[in-house]
């Protein structure tokens, strides 16, 4: 496999507090601030964002991160125009309380092959919390989500996870998720999903056994029960675990 260059992009608060919490070393960080497109000298600005991503190096990994906004689509629109073809288009987008794979898929949707999406569930303690502070809580999650994303794939594939596995997974225009756990509530709605990858991290005293019944479960959970996954110990932890999971559907 070539060498991949991630680049990812927070466009608006949500999207940019993400991005600068993201810890991942080699990969670009931007972000971009989609009020400057409706100001008088937008102009100017729409100038500087085509310029720099047009010359994004061949296969690049571009993540946009956002929330469902319409200011934000204008940055998001800009940027798909101007970087090249072979540009490996992923988003994810932030839509509070809105479960985006029982919608109709977006037609701005179509320019990424996979649209991964966090309704912030996890976040929202009880139905009276403030959005803004879900959003603050949940930045710093998925910023160490991304993190760990890139760590797996670029440190000698040491969970049995590889690029060719990923694109297996998020390639043909998905909706999907991605979870960095502690431990998994089955109760929530994971049977939504088709297949996935999961890298399951393990303490030395974790017992193997159960990070194969996690494994099972999800095999169980998934309609087309195809996962791709892999398992590491770390001795830095005892008997901890932590699962990354990549979940998608057709839309």
């Amino acid at each position: 496999m070539p060498p991949y260059i991630h680049v990812f992009v927070g466009i608006g608060n949500a999207g940019s507090r993400i991005v600068n919490n993201i810890h991942a070393d080699g990969a670009v960080r931007v972000t971009i601030n989609p009020a400057y497109l409706l100001m008088p000298r937008a102009g100017e600005y729409e100038e500087k964002l085509r310029d720099f991503f047009s010359k994004v190096p061949r296969n690049t990994f571009l993540w946009l991160i956002f929330e469902d906004k319409e200011a934000n689509h204008i940055a998001r629109e800009i940027i798909i125009d101007s970087v090249p073809s072979d540009t490996i288009n992923l988003a994810y987008v932030i839509t509070p309380k809105r479960e985006l794979f029982m919608e109709r898929k977006p037609k701005w949707a179509e320019d990424f092959r996979t649209v991964f999406y966090d309704s912030l569930w996890d976040f929202f303690g009880n139905s009276d919390e403030p959005l803004a502070t879900a959003f603050y809580t949940a930045s710093r999650s998925i910023a160490d989500m991304f993190s760990r994303l890139h760590y797996y794939l670029e440190s000698q594939m040491l969970v049995n996870i590889d690029y060719a596995d990923l694109f297996n997974i998020i390639n043909g225009g998905n909706v999907g998720i991605l979870r960095i756990l502690k431990k998994v509530d089955f109760r929530w709605h994971w049977g939504v999903w088709e297949r996935g990858l999961l890298g399951i991290l393990v303490g030395r005293e974790f017992p193997l056994m159960n990070a194969h019944r996690i494994l099972k479960n999800f095999q169980e959970i998934l309609s087309e029960k195809d996962i791709i996954w892999g398992v590491i110990v770390d001795d830095n932890l005892d008997r901890e675990v932590e699962i990354l999971a990549l979940l998608v559907k057709k839309w």
